[in-house]
């Protein structure tokens, strides 16, 4: 079953072109079905590229999903103007809805402290407002760090340097989110900030699902199933960390070649993609599992559910 965006979009072509299942509004309005909606907070600099990779993990799934895509008051110096206000909306617009699931992206912001991000004020407002308006919320890269201080007072710590590359991970619980995974599994990183583990197994609220001995913590939730904290990125294509690799080459920045990502680490040689199954499954597990068998359907019940299964 299909993904609804708007027709106009450019994901929607890009999306087509793979045969991946996009459905127009129109289309879908016409048909007898409530089709989940599912919010996605694009912190990203690079909107398109990561409205195109989040999208396409979505629509693998039996379901129908209706996206929208929310910013926050910052100006982007990597996406046009006209794209944001023709597919974005702001939290003004969609504070008084509700919605069966959301998202939020990292940002390239980690190096700062929480409080001196300029839009700070505005995402703890929107973190907030998601316990009562989000069935489900899956919080990824920096935003999973900023969940877990905000929600839970933990703590990040600055790595001595970049922690970059594709890393194995072991699945450490039966969370539904975690059905069909592999013992070991890969994962990409890339990041400056970490989470302690013993900072996560203190606080009686959460359980990690997921740990690599290499990349540390990589999947928190709420013990109540609502919230996922994803410190890696399974969302990337298969170019994504040799962009990276390459840009901070260009700007001079010490970077290591990505761990685990080219054959014989060498940087001429095509990546390997080997995490794209597993980021499949984690985001249809969570479409599935966590949020369709357990969303209520009249959505609105959801401003009487906070910190509620």
């Amino acid at each position: 079953m299909p993904i609804r965006i708007p027709e106009n979009l450019p994901a929607f072509e890009t999306l087509e072109k793979e045969n991946i299942f996009v459905m127009p509004k129109f289309r879908a309005e016409h048909q007898d079905i409530r089709p989940l909606r599912v919010l996605i907070l694009n912190l990203m600099p690079k909107k398109i590229e990561t409205e195109t990779q989040l999208m396409r993990l979505l629509s693998n799934t039996p379901l129908q999903v209706d996206v929208e895509l929310l910013q926050v008051e910052h100006i982007s110096k990597n996406t046009s103007l006209s794209h944001l206000e023709m597919f974005y909306k702001t939290f003004d617009e969609v504070k008084n809805g509700f919605y069966d699931g959301m998202i939020l992206t990292g940002a390239p912001v980690e190096q700062l402290a929480f409080h001196d991000v300029d839009y700070w004020d505005e995402l703890c407002e929107i973190m907030t407002w998601t316990r009562t308006h989000v069935y489900s919320t899956m919080y990824i890269c920096w935003a999973a760090l900023a969940g877990l201080y905000f929600h839970y007072g933990i703590e990040k710590h600055p790595l001595e340097k970049k922690l970059f590359g594709v890393f194995p991970h072991k699945a450490e619980s039966n969370n539904p989110i975690l059905r069909g995974f592999d013992d070991i599994f890969p994962v990409p990183h890339s990041r400056h900030s970490e989470v302690h583990r013993e900072d996560i197994e203190k606080c009686s609220e959460l359980e990690i699902l997921s740990y690599s001995p290499l990349a540390g913590v990589y999947m928190v939730a709420s013990r109540n199933g609502r919230e996922f904290y994803v410190t890696g990125h399974s969302e990337y294509e298969r170019d994504t960390l040799k962009q990276e690799y390459e840009r901070d080459l260009a700007k001079g920045l010490p970077i290591d070649v990505p761990w685990g990502y080219f054959p014989g680490d060498n940087p001429n040689c095509e990546p390997i993609f080997s995490w794209r199954c597993h980021a499949n499954l984690m985001y249809s597990n969570w479409l599935n599992y966590c949020v369709y068998q357990k969303t209520p359907f009249e959505i609105t019940e959801l401003a009487n559910m906070e910190g509620k299964a």
